[in-house]
């Protein structure tokens, strides 16, 4: 019983990639040029102005 169900799991799981490709991470903290630390209330007033406004 134990054999099937394994078979069944790797059956399941199908073979995995164990290599990761590490050029996959690159920029994942960039922000694409905005500064939402120095611009931040300026962005969450627009945002609640254009949500005060589509009510």
């Amino acid at each position: 019983m134990a054999e099937y169900i394994r078979r069944l799991v790797d059956s399941d799981l199908g073979p995995t990639d164990t290599h990761a490709d590490p050029t996959s991470i690159i920029g994942i903290c960039r922000s694409g040029g905005s500064d939402i630390a120095s611009e931040g209330k300026d962005a969450a007033a627009t945002a609640i102005a254009e949500y005060a406004s589509n009510r």
